[in-house]
């Protein structure tokens, strides 16, 4: 089950509220005309056609029918359509989200004069087509996918008026309300009050961060290793020229020769093999003479 499925999993958990109620009907909703108005409300999601059947009940005591069909013949994935028929223009008018027999593009103004209802909103919404992008990868997205701009746009004020900088882009002829900052999911889903998710998502947090820290300081340490190798090679190769046209110098010798037996040997550790022992920069400081006597000898 993915992180998503989890958050949303706990979320159905929590006791229902109007306000989540309200933006489950208005994103996922749709209304019919017939004999009588009627009210569907579709969800792949098991749990969350369940949430919302018990809350038409314990809210408003309306009894909804739950219907189960297929998708479709290609597809295995199960739709739950929580089906309404009674006192729908009631439920409408309560949960402020109709304007005769249409469903409003935007967030009900009662939602933006509460604070109270506002996060229960945002459960709702999240729970309606939010979802996070993997947490097991450092590129974190929360998105929630709007078909109208307007409610896309409601949204992002919502989370603005909690400090997330939230933003609004059109993909694939929807409209998504997403944040990308990882302290700023980590605040959204305490928000909407999904604890236990929190807790998951910031031990998640914290092994990529570890990983990121261990890589950089293999990059580095591995950058040293090559420098190193590299500075190694150089002055073996001093080394070699001066030795064979006899001009390397007597008290190099030995240092020389350590270089030359131990070549991934680092500067402190032949200053140790050295007798008498050497210093680093007394090795450093050698090598560089070697090197230079070798280059002088070139020309």
């Amino acid at each position: 089950m993915t992180f998503s499925s989890e958050l949303k999993k706990e979320l159905t958990l929590m006791p229902a509220t109007t306000g989540t109620l309200m933006a489950l009907v208005r994103m996922n909703g749709s209304l019919g005309i017939g004999r009588q108005l009627t009210l569907s409300i579709p969800t792949e999601n098991s749990a969350i056609a369940q949430y919302i059947y018990k809350a038409l009940n314990e809210l408003f005591e309306l009894r909804a029918e739950l219907q189960v069909y297929q998708k479709s013949n290609l597809s295995k994935n199960r739709v739950y359509n929580v089906f309404l028929e009674e006192n729908v223009s009631d439920l409408l008018s309560e949960l402020a989200i109709a304007d005769s027999l249409m469903l409003d593009s935007g967030i009900p103004e009662i939602v933006k004069e509460d604070e109270l209802l506002q996060a229960d909103y945002l459960r709702g919404a999240f729970l309606s087509s939010g979802t996070i992008s993997n947490i097991e990868k450092p590129n974190y997205q929360l998105s929630i996918r709007n078909v109208y701009q307007e409610h896309a746009q409601d949204l992002m004020s919502l989370l603005k008026n909690y400090g997330l900088e939230a933003k609004v882009t059109e993909q694939r002829g929807r409209y998504l309300t997403y944040l990308t900052q990882a302290e700023q999911i980590a605040d959204f889903i305490t928000l909407i009050g999904a604890m236990s998710s929190r807790l998951e998502f910031e031990n998640q947090k914290i092994v990529h961060e570890m990983r990121g820290l261990a890589n950089r300081q293999s990059n580095f340490q591995s950058a040293n290793i090559s420098k190193t190798v590299e500075a190694s090679q150089q002055v073996i190769k001093a080394i070699q020229d001066l030795a064979e046209n006899d001009e390397l110098p007597t008290s190099y010798i030995k240092l020389a020769q350590l270089r030359l037996d131990y070549p991934e040997a680092s500067l402190m550790e032949l200053g140790k093999m050295h007798d008498p022992i050497l210093s680093k920069s007394a090795v450093n400081h050698r090598f560089r003479k070697i090197l230079e006597l070798a280059k002088d000898f070139q020309k």
